[in-house]
């Protein structure tokens, strides 16, 4: 078990990061907070696939000196998953604070349990 922890040790952080990410956005009221979380866990995720993706011992994908073997390099569907993942990330994130700064301005506070008693007062 041991020997296995210290030859996947990225994938070990991954699942660490993913699980103090998911704890944040279960745990914490304030709006920020979780999409910190969130943005914590989406980092994770691409650690993991960037993880997987990678082979000792191999380069990119990027013919040079006419070398055309396969086993040269390495597998660039990884790569490219977690480059549109980050931009689909980024995308989620704007979105979710410019929600955030719309919240903050109808009820001036980030605490999501206070907005929830306050949609409740207003009958929504």
């Amino acid at each position: 078990m041991g020997a296995n922890l210290l030859t996947n040790y990225g994938e070990a952080v991954a699942i660490i990061l993913f699980g103090i990410g998911f704890g944040n956005l279960l745990l914490q009221s304030n709006l920020i907070k979780k999409i910190i979380g969130l943005n914590i866990m989406d980092t994770a995720i691409y650690l993991f696939l960037a993880e997987k993706g990678y082979i000792s011992g191999r380069v990119a994908p990027i013919i040079v000196d006419g070398v055309q073997d396969m086993e040269k390099y390495i597998n660039p569907i990884p790569s490219g998953l977690v480059l549109t993942g980050i931009v689909v990330s980024v995308s989620v994130s704007a979105l979710m604070l410019s929600i955030t700064i719309r919240l903050y301005r109808r009820y001036q506070t980030l605490d999501l349990d206070e907005i929830s008693l306050r949609l409740k007062k207003e009958g929504l």
